[in-house]
């Protein structure tokens, strides 16, 4: 039987990794903790690259993969080349995953982005501030899930951002960046030799404030008119060609302002996390772990997978706090999910809630503890009933 080895095999992988076990291979998984859903579940740090090569070889994968994990990015495609299987290549996974190389890639092709400075102290920071003007956004160069992630808006804003922007990079560097106002709109490609495919582009509804930059909801399609929507996904492909990723499945993050000005904010080279790849399965009928398995594997993606079937609208609810339907505090009580799921268009709903824990407003993206999602004739009836169900969740909390 076929094994591929899964680097990075948490909560968020499981249903990956059910997936394709279900497509008939064989899982080797490795993580601190990895889920139980896997063949074999090896414990270690999945940095470590030479420890996953030696698993590699051990189990005798025939490809490396990862999903929602931003960190794995750059592990898999060096396990991948030293292993002698398929790759996106280690220069193109730095570039992917170190924003200082991903501006500097987009800035040489010419594709939009906001105006930046890396930075590494408080004077660099300053002046960089100083060039950029307010409000601008501060955050790591090599970190996800809003980690580290600050909004600036005067100079005095600046130590505490850059403390914690630096703190959560591994590098010990940070980028200040211009602040686009607009909606975000997000993109899901697939690339086959060099060519990007779009196959959605939708909405990212965040917050303003703290924790702007987590998803409290996704809504597909985008709210773009078709003009806009052309622009989106043609800055999409360009970014996601300029940075060199010739076969894989890439993410690119877009701002939208009022003038239709569009620019790339970031781009992942993998499934991301937030049920991003469950959207474009049930919003397409395109199945992106398949198509990542057969990447990892050398295998041909022919047309047939990678075309749309359908597009339905959807919307993915996410529970959070402040703003969100959860209440804030120690949770004392969760009650079962059988009334969402039962709710009318609902089609998936999980909770991560355990007694014991602490619910926050949302501040990161693991803030969010559990999400809906469903469908409609359109993308507001969906939101509508992502949001109807979501609040008969009972979650009882001690302040």
């Amino acid at each position: 039987m076929t094994t591929v080895l899964f680097v990075g095999a948490g909560r968020h992988q499981r249903r990956a990794i059910e997936r394709v076990r279900e497509l008939g291979l064989r899982v080797v998984a490795v993580d601190r903790n990895p889920v139980a859903e896997a063949d074999v579940a090896e414990t270690a740090n999945f940095t470590d690259i030479d420890a996953v090569v030696e698993l590699g070889r051990r189990h005798a994968v025939a490809g490396v993969l990862t999903v929602a994990s931003e960190r794995a990015v750059p592990v898999v495609a060096a396990v991948a080349e030293r292993l002698g299987l398929p790759s996106i290549g280690t220069d193109v996974a730095h570039r992917m995953t170190d924003k200082r190389a991903m501006r500097r890639a987009l800035a040489d092709a010419g594709v939009p982005q906001p105006r930046f400075a890396a930075v590494s102290d408080l004077g660099d920071a300053r002046d960089a501030l100083a060039e950029i003007g307010t409000p601008a956004v501060l955050k790591p160069a090599d970190s996800s899930g809003q980690r580290g992630l600050s909004r600036v808006d005067t100079e005095s804003d600046l130590d505490a951002a850059l403390d914690a922007a630096l703190d959560a990079s591994p590098v010990g560097e940070a980028l200040v960046e211009e602040l686009v106002d607009g909606v975000e709109r997000n993109a899901m490609l697939v690339t086959r030799a060099g060519e990007p495919l779009v196959l959605t582009l939708s909405d990212r509804l965040r917050p303003s404030g703290d924790g702007f930059g987590v998803a409290l909801a996704h809504v597909y399609p985008s709210s773009l008119d078709d003009d806009g929507v052309v622009t989106a996904e043609r800055v999409a492909a360009d970014a996601v060609r300029a940075l060199g990723l010739v076969d894989g499945i890439a993410y690119p993050q877009l701002i939208v302002d009022a003038n239709g000005r569009v620019v790339v904010i970031e781009v992942a080279a993998r499934i991301p996390g937030g049920q991003m790849g469950e959207l474009v399965r049930i919003a397409t009928g395109v199945d992106l772990v398949e198509v990542a398995v057969r990447q990892a594997l050398g295998e041909d993606v022919s047309d047939v997978l990678v075309r749309p079937r359908l597009k339905q609208p959807l919307a993915i609810r996410f529970l959070t706090s402040g703003p969100g339907p959860l209440p804030t505090g120690v949770v004392t009580r969760v009650g079962g999910l059988d009334a969402v799921l039962s709710a009318p268009g609902v089609v998936q709903a999980e909770t991560y809630l355990q007694p014991g824990e602490t619910v926050r407003p949302a501040r990161v993206d693991g803030d969010r503890r559990g999400y809906v999602i469903a469908i409609a004739d359109t993308p507001a009836g969906a939101l509508g009933r992502a949001d109807a169900a979501a609040a008969l969740l009972e979650v009882e909390v001690q302040p």
